[in-house]
């Protein structure tokens, strides 16, 4: 049964901003608004730390496969990266630093879970329900998740009669010591390169399950000279100088992994020539080599995984999974393949339908309802129906060629514009118009059909119908060009005079 009752939040403060998130989307979005002069912002973080990914992820081997130099803000630069590929968890206390040198760690809630958005058409304000149970009212609120912020276990016949070890990649288990034990490991993405060279070291046995190979280039990765660190931090100049070159340097590579090109193939060259190099058995080279195009799936970048697969203690398994039994892994030729441990390299839950949280916007709305997995939004930052809501790694912003960190700036920009906007004109809300989101994706939906992409392979990219709401066709500076421009008359703007009659809001007794 169910009763109307008015918003029972009416006397508790209204923020100007709430950010869900304390990653570098969050804690990047609270300085820029600081920066601009809106103090009044609450972080909602559901952990008890900092760090985002990187405070997840800290399996063995865990690095960023982007340079360090730029996997930092351009306003907040590291000059004492000790690699060219930083550990996972050096990225994280740079993440830790971020909050202190900013001066937001005062305005974070930890261990506080957003369960469900609300908006109060008549007031403008979101309504942000925690898992405590708690209301929080907001003007504004930036939805600042990582894209593979969650994870859980693939759906594998019998994954729960298999009676070893499991363990995540991404929730790895530090108290349990693979010293001379049989370890599966399932995968052979991004997290599954840098983790199989780790456990070769240790494990008595290691055993590879492939289900895709993937291209892969060589990783240069070096430790950064103190005196060159030194140089950095005396000199800011210098660093940004190399930024802009390493910049640069990942623009033209989406001339290969964005669009399909003979660029594209001569990327496929150099990978199969490092193949070459570094596997001598015929037959091996086989297994790993990939029949899609460079660039439709994620291009992985290591120099020890193909050395860790001819370890005498490692041996790559290509046969499908059939089903997991209580002792091990059962392939489709019929094997049993025993183990003490089974590392799930996979099993990231991407959110293609928008967050993982309930989203209510103007007349009832939900935003499950109007993505329904096609999700679309105006510049990847709102979505009609859905005002003062802004997005970072919106629909359609992957990068698939250079650092996602200055993606993320252009939004993180974009999104204070939009903030400013609403708070300088003392508007109700700020609605992204219809006809221009539609516009604006149909125009993306029409580039994407020339991108590597969408040349055949299955990634997390797609959904199962093979749309394309993850990633964005063009250079990095065509994305941030767009977000520069803030223009009035692609939304709606109602003033707080303009109230209309004040719904009530149903809740369950």
């Amino acid at each position: 049964m169910t009763e109307k009752a008015t918003d029972t939040t009416a006397d508790s403060h209204t923020c100007t901003t709430l950010i869900i998130g304390a990653g570098f989307s969050g804690l990047g979005t609270a300085f820029k608004l600081k920066e601009a002069g809106i103090d009044d912002i609450v972080l909602l973080e559901r952990s008890s730390r900092l760090g985002g990914t990187w405070r997840d992820n800290t399996y063995p081997g865990a690095a960023v496969d982007i340079p360090s130099m730029l996997y930092s803000f351009s306003f907040a630069p590291n000059p004492r990266w000790s690699r060219t590929f930083a550990p996972g968890p050096e990225i994280r206390r740079h993440i830790e630093g971020l909050a202190d040198r900013f001066d937001v760690k005062r305005l974070i809630r930890f261990n506080e879970e957003v369960v469900a958005l609300e908006f109060l058409e008549a007031d403008g304000i979101w309504i942000v329900t925690t898992r405590a149970g708690e209301k929080l009212r907001a003007r504004t609120v930036v939805s600042a998740g990582g894209p593979l912020s969650d994870s859980s276990f693939p759906k594998i016949k019998g994954i729960d009669d298999f009676q070893g070890h499991k363990i995540l990649s991404s929730k790895w288990d530090h108290d349990y010591d693979m010293a001379g034990k049989h370890v599966a490991v399932i995968g052979t993405g991004a997290s599954a390169v840098q983790i199989v060279p780790e456990l070769v070291k240790t494990a008595k046995s290691v055993k590879v399950f492939q289900r895709t190979p993937g291209w892969i280039l060589p990783r240069p990765d070096f430790p950064v000279p103190d005196a060159l660190q030194k140089l950095y931090e005396v000199v800011p100049a210098t660093q940004r100088l190399s930024r802009t070159a390493l910049f640069y340097g990942h623009e033209t590579l989406a001339t290969g992994l964005v669009w399909n090109s003979p660029i594209t193939t001569l990327i496929q060259k150099v990978a199969m020539a490092n193949l070459r190099t570094q596997v001598k058995d015929p037959w091996l080279r086989r297994q790993l080599t990939p029949d899609f195009r460079a660039g439709c799936k994620r291009l992985i970048a290591s120099s020890d995984f193909y050395p860790a697969l001819q370890a005498e203690n490692c041996k790559l398994i290509t046969w499908p999974i059939a089903r997991m039994s209580e002792n091990g892994i059962r392939t489709a030729e019929g094997i049993e393949h025993q183990f003490d441990c089974i590392v799930f390299a996979t099993g990231y839950d991407v959110h293609l339908d928008g967050p993982p949280f309930a989203v209510t916007g103007r007349g009832g709305r939900t935003l499950k309802e109007k993505w329904h997995g096609h999700a679309s939004a105006y510049k990847s930052a709102h979505t009609n129906g859905f005002p003062n809501l802004f997005f970072t790694n919106g629909p359609n912003s992957g990068p698939g060629h250079n650092s996602l960190l200055v993606y993320l700036e252009g939004q993180i920009d974009y999104a204070v514009r939009g903030i400013r906007t609403i708070v300088d004109q003392d508007l109700r809300y700020l609605d992204v118009r219809e006809d221009v989101e539609r516009k604006y994706n149909a125009q993306i939906q029409k580039r994407l059909k020339h991108t590597t992409w969408m040349t055949g392979c299955r990634s997390w990219y797609l959904t199962a119908d093979g749309y394309n709401a993850s990633m964005y066709p063009g250079f990095a500076t065509q994305y941030l060009s767009q977000m520069r421009s803030f223009k009035a008359k692609d939304y709606l703007m109602v003033q707080r005079s303009a109230q209309p009659a004040r719904p009530q809001v149903a809740h369950a007794r």
